[in-house]
């Protein structure tokens, strides 16, 4: 296999890094920088350290809209649960690019779509040209995205690397990769405020698709319990029929959307520009690794 493009989910690093390391990491002018210190060490495990045939062959730091627009006009509380970004993540969200992109990363953001949907277009640009791809992200929805040339990646304790595919999606979720946003829709995904089928947890769910097929299937099957074959519960014949079209519309949201996107050329990671980048930020110790890191590949 080739050496993979590594798609990374820059809100969910940035989330992840300043919920999960101490506030008091500042930088230049007692500026909060926990969020960038986290996320940019995150994307250096796949780098540093790894097979020189597993190293990516460029990176990709995606960002994208908190909501896309059209999922909340679909489904008008989706998100609504999620509390205000604090002001010290929005700054360090704001200041993402410049440090990402000193890196060599190509830092990519939409202002209509989500992270998501810019990391699932460049996985389908790689995979379309015969290369293979990772997307580094902590939202499941990406399981729709894994194929025999796309990789979920999981961040595992102690920093070790978890890479996902089609066997590993089947295992843990009893359905294909493709049937995810179905299974999404059924089960609901409390982190997207999606509800579901009243009563129809993830084992039910994926029982349904794999009876059914997909969505529609189900439906179709509530819509003629008698004949459906296996016989579906009263409880679920109601749950999905007296609600097929929110259930659509949750499919629609979890429905990753592709934009047109550019195969990135191979860009090997510039640990010199990124030390110097993380320097002027205030971040001693990640300028440090850095210079060692171009010391090492000079």
């Amino acid at each position: 296999m080739p050496a993979p493009l590594l798609a990374a989910d820059v809100p969910w690093l940035l989330y992840r890094s300043f919920f999960g390391l101490p506030k008091s990491i500042t930088g230049t002018g007692g500026r909060p920088v926990n969020a960038l210190l986290g996320t940019v060490n995150a994307i250096l495990t796949l780098i540093d350290g790894v097979p020189a045939g597993e190293v990516p062959r460029a990176v990709v730091a995606c960002m994208g809209a908190e909501n896309a627009a059209y999922r909340v006009e679909l489904y008008e509380p989706y998100h609504a649960h999620r509390d205000p970004m604090p002001p010290e993540l929005r700054e360090q969200w704001e200041r993402a690019g410049e440090l990402l992109s000193s890196l060599g990363w190509l830092y990519v953001p939409h202002d209509q779509l989500e992270a998501d949907d810019v990391m699932f277009s460049y996985a389908r640009a790689e995979t379309a040209a015969g290369g293979t791809a990772w997307v580094m992200t902590g939202d499941r929805d990406l399981y729709g995205a894994v194929d025999e040339r796309t990789s979920f990646v999981e961040l595992r304790k102690g920093g070790e690397r978890g890479l996902l595919g089609p066997a590993e999606v089947r295992e843990r979720y009893g359905v294909e990769p493709g049937q995810v946003p179905d299974l999404i829709a059924l089960r609901g995904d409390p982190s997207d405020g999606l509800p579901g089928a009243p009563g129809v947890g993830a084992k039910t769910a994926a029982e349904l698709l794999r009876a059914h097929g997909s969505l529609e299937g189900v439906i179709a099957a509530a819509a003629h319990p008698l004949a459906a074959e296996p016989r579906m519960r009263p409880r679920i014949v109601s749950a999905v029929a007296d609600n097929a079209d929110l259930l659509r519309a949750f499919k629609q949201i979890a429905t990753l959307q592709t934009i047109e996107v550019q195969r990135p050329p191979d860009t090997p990671t510039d640990f010199a520009a990124g030390a110097q980048a993380a320097r002027a930020f205030g971040m001693r110790r990640l300028a440090t690794r850095l210079d060692g890191l171009a010391a090492a590949t000079a």
